[in-house]
This record gives structure tokens, sequence and C-alpha cells, in this order.
């Protein structure tokens, strides 16, 4: 009922800056939180930062200070704004999704298909 497309991968150099874009359609009106995890080769998929419908957001203390995570309702969006790159930020980003009756983050709640993101030094 509810589909994720994420845009805005690649390569760039440490330090270096880079906007990744999550569009929802379907049933997006039901959506109560968004957000974006990662998983890096041989690592536990792992929060990188969510964003509730009362805009209250939570970051992964290893971004904290560098990532921002916006969300426009009029266009079912959900944005994460990446500065000073770093190579440990390497990994596949996906977007989340989730309702008060879906947990956003688990197998429950909803999904885009990833998107890479390689930071090179």
């Amino acid at each position: 009922q509810v589909q994720l497309v994420e845009s805005g991968g690649g390569l760039v150099q440490a330090g270096e800056s880079l906007r990744l874009s999550c569009a929802a359609s379907g049933s997006s009106t039901s959506l109560y939180a968004m957000g974006w995890f990662r998983q890096a080769p041989g690592k536990q998929r792992e929060l990188v930062a969510i964003i509730t419908g009362g805009s209250s957001s939570r970051y992964a203390d290893s971004v904290k200070g560098r990532f921002t995570v916006s969300r426009d309702f009029a266009k079912n969006t959900v944005s994460l704004q990446m500065n000073s790159l770093e190579t440990e930020d390497t990994a596949v980003y996906y977007c989340s999704a989730g309702t008060l009756f879906r947990a956003i983050g688990t197998s429950a709640g909803y999904w885009g298909q990833g998107i890479q993101v390689t930071v090179s030094s």
C-alpha cells in the first residue's frame, strides 16, 4: 500500500556533501514516521535519522551535527542532507516509513530499494 523510492546517491570524496531524497506513493497519508537507515557490508542495518509526523527527529550519534533529515508533507518526501561525509558513511541507504501500527525500520514497516553512497578518501 506504500511504495518508497530513493534518489540522490553516488560517489563523493570525504568532506563533501550529498543529499538523498525519498518519495512515497500509495497510501502515504497514513505514514507517521519516515526516515533513513543504512547498511555497510558485513554490518547490521542501523538507524541514521527519522522524523515523525510531528516533525520530531532522531539521529544516530555518528551523524549528529553532520546530517539533517527533513520532510515535505505536500510532496510526500523525506530528505537527508549529508554534510562532511566520512568514509565510514559508505553504505547502502534505505528509506523507511511507518504508521502507528507498522513500525518504521522493521519488517512490518515500509522500505525503499536502497541506494548506494560511497565516500572515498
